[in-house]
């Protein structure tokens, strides 16, 4: 057991040094202004991982028991198994990683003295390829209807009271697939009971809200994008990071004794870098698809510098839903006043003057924003539902495939993307929820992966040619 801890502690190691070896390299050129920023940004990464903005989910006896409502023959396995097997398992069932200075814990949840464990940012937006932790991708894994659900059966076993995802999971759907989540609605189910300046107003809930699963961005493009959202809704900044944070035990007082926390946080997020393509690159078949990406994808996504003298520079542009083409479910989603709530409210108070003077025309969405490629390697699936599971399949639109289903840590280098199992139809016979979920059913509402066409018009040389050159972004 000792060299299992001491493996995952050396594993982690580089995670937790990347972002000071990073962030000191641009110190050393800025001076005592990168090294304030240095210490700002490490303090956002610390407060991610350790304090608690909302009311714990559950403590430690009850992850501990979450083996007893699994399936055989898991169950069977974890009833054999140590009690830091069980742990190991159940990190692996819910898209979770070992936390880097103790492999029992976990990095997407603040985990108190008192054993109480409380979800963080980082539960969606904390992942891993290969096995490897990158701070800022997306958490493809993250299995969090299946988790709920077992944390209340085991709470009702223990005659445990049942804490607000519990309760909230009874109204809403919180993810239809392992790794994405109906956040956005989270959002406008809890903005709902609030003013403007976040006191709690008394309305009724809501049963008419458009329920969409949505794939969580990569952290690392923060900095170059005004707007949080793929219809270019809710404009970027450290307050618009705090809208989740709406249940009843926070008011207005805390948010606001809780803003410079998320000034670090903010700041912690802008300071991150896209990963670098771990394996090997042919230059000569990337030089041939830098052209090409240039005259056929650039316009949407930006260049990159990759080259001397070619700038780095990302439009955000919004693509209209009738030229994209992919699901509307999203689009369709928001009404018009329950963007106008949020827009108008406290979170956007600090929106910047570029992003705050676009707000007028955001009550009504026009399509998507086609978001920066660098890191792109790291963040499947792709589209903004997560439909697509690889690069490959996002360049052959007619390929992709109608069920798909991922292994637990694979990574395809050949099609860049997910590791998985391709299938003309959900499996016959009767899955388990939890079963159900580690499918990606592309027929049903809100997860179609049609759309994006646009690689048609490329040869199969021309596709192979810029599948590389992504690579290199």
């Amino acid at each position: 057991m000792a060299c299992l801890l001491a493996g995952l502690c050396l594993l982690f190691q580089p995670f937790r040094l990347a972002l000071a070896a990073e962030a000191g390299e641009r110190a050393a050129g800025e001076g005592r202004g990168g090294d304030r920023r240095e210490g700002e940004s490490q303090r956002g990464w610390e407060l991610l991982l350790t304090r608690a903005y909302l009311p714990a989910d559950f403590d430690q006896e009850v992850f501990d028991a979450l083996w007893t409502t699994w399936e055989e023959p898991l169950r069977s396995r974890a009833e054999g198994a140590p009690v830091e097997e069980r742990r190991r398992m159940a990190m692996e069932r819910y898209g979770l990683s070992p936390h880097p200075d103790d492999p029992s814990r976990s990095l997407q949840y603040a985990v108190g003295e008192d054993g109480r464990w409380t979800m963080s940012c980082l539960a969606c937006h904390q992942g891993q390829v290969e096995g490897r932790t990158i701070p800022g991708l997306p958490n493809s894994n993250y299995a969090l209807e299946t988790l709920t659900e077992e944390v209340r059966s085991v709470k009702v076993r223990l005659r445990k009271p049942f804490g607000h995802m519990d309760m909230g999971s009874l109204l809403l759907p919180l993810g239809t697939t392992d790794g994405t989540t109906n956040a956005v609605m989270f959002g406008v189910a809890l903005m709902r009971h609030r003013d403007k300046e976040l006191n709690v107003v008394s309305r009724p809930p809501r049963f008419d809200l458009a329920h969409h699963d949505m794939d969580a961005p990569a952290w690392w493009h923060y900095s170059k994008r005004r707007f949080l959202y793929a219809d270019a809704f809710a404009p970027t900044g450290h307050r618009m990071l705090m809208q989740f944070l709406l249940v009843k035990e926070n008011g207005p007082e805390r948010f606001a004794e809780w803003e410079e926390d998320f000034v670090a946080i903010e700041t912690w997020l802008k300071q991150l870098q896209p990963p670098k393509f771990p394996g090997a690159i042919d230059a000569a078949l990337a030089a041939r698809g830098r052209p090409l990406f240039l005259s056929h994808c650039a316009t949407c996504h930006g260049t990159y510098g990759s080259e001397p003298g070619e700038p780095a520079d990302y439009p955000e542009r919004i693509v209209a839903i009738d030229e994209i083409g992919t699901d509307r479910a999203r689009f369709d989603s928001l009404a018009a006043q329950e963007r106008l709530d949020l827009n108008d409210s406290w979170f956007a108070g600090d929106a910047t003057a570029r992003a705050a003077a676009d707000l007028a025309g955001r009550e009504t969405p026009v399509g998507y924003v086609a978001p920066p490629l660098d890191g792109i390697w790291a963040s499947a699936p792709y589209l903004h539902n997560g439909s697509v599971p690889t690069l490959w399949h996002l360049l052959h639109p007619a390929a992709r495939p109608v069920v798909w289903k991922r292994s637990p840590t694979g990574y395809d280098r050949v099609k860049m993307g997910l590791e998985v199992e391709e299938m003309p139809a959900m499996p016959a016979g009767k899955l388990l929820p939890s079963q159900r979920r580690r499918h990606f059913d592309t027929r049903r509402p809100g997860k179609s992966a049609a759309g994006h066409d646009f690689p048609d018009a490329l040869t199969e040389d021309e596709k192979t040619a810029v599948l590389e050159y992504l690579k290199t972004l």
